[in-house]
């Protein structure tokens, strides 16, 4: 077997058999990599530790018939602090499940490594009333990355004002006025300020959302709104963020 080493994101674990894990993780890359860690449910094992969700390790990997599978694993940055607070876990798992359901094996996106590591970062040195709008930051981010940035400035259909009180349109990407948002089932209505909080967040760097102050009002009802966003056009459901939007 040919061995390959790669920094990668760890973003969830499952049991396999009495005492492997099945690893998902997001390579430097941005490709998904599922590899099986043998032995790594043991007390003894070498590399277990080093493999729990939200820690970045460099790890050494074999292919396997269906899976890789890993053969040595070095602590990058652990996470550990993630892990042991219940509200960080929370932020931190909408991060990796939004991860996990938008990268894809063979298919590179490198913005998304860099997002999801930084988020966690921040979330880890951050107070736990930021942590609702650093969530939303990495979401509206993501998913422009994925290739759908959300249009805000004006109307997605004609491009004239949106007015005072605009809809978004799901379908669309954008926010809608009157006249275009007729017929359109997926629009939905929102605050004025909504889609100048999704601008900033857009615009703002992760270390520096702090000194926007957007309202906790403000933050559920554009979280509520990205919720529906990634709903609409991501096909998997994200259980980690419908759990967290509905405590928010």
């Amino acid at each position: 077997m040919t061995n390959y080493r790669v920094r990668a994101l760890a973003l969830r674990k499952t049991k396999l058999g009495e005492s492997d894990l099945i690893i998902t993780m997001l390579a430097e890359d941005g490709c998904q990599i599922r590899a099986v860690a043998k032995g790594a449910r043991k007390t003894t094992s070498r590399f277990g530790a080093r493999l729990e969700p939200f820690s970045v390790t460099d790890v050494m990997l074999a292919h396997g018939r269906t899976l890789e599978i890993v053969t040595e694993a070095e602590s990058v940055t652990s996470h550990e602090a993630l892990r042991s607070d219940f509200d960080a876990v929370r932020a931190a798992a909408v991060v990796a499940d939004f991860l996990e359901k938008v990268s894809v094996e063979c298919q590179a996106e490198e913005r998304l490594f860099a997002l999801g590591t930084t988020t966690l970062d921040v979330i880890e040195r951050s107070a736990a009333d930021l942590y609702p709008v650093i969530v939303a930051a990495f979401l509206v981010k993501g998913m422009a990355m994925h290739g759908y940035r959300p249009a805000l400035a004006n109307c997605v259909g004609c491009g004239g004002k949106a007015g005072e009180r605009p809809g978004f349109s799901l379908a669309e990407g954008g926010v809608v006025c009157d006249a275009c948002g007729q017929g359109d089932t997926s629009v939905i209505a929102v605050s004025p300020g909504v889609p100048d909080v999704l601008s900033a967040l857009l615009l703002s760097k992760l270390a520096d959302l702090e000194a926007l102050a957007v309202p906790p009002a403000l933050v559920r009802e554009t979280l509520l709104l990205l919720k529906a966003f990634i709903g609409y056009h991501v096909p998997a459901r994200m259980k980690a963020l419908d759990a967290y939007v509905k405590d928010v």
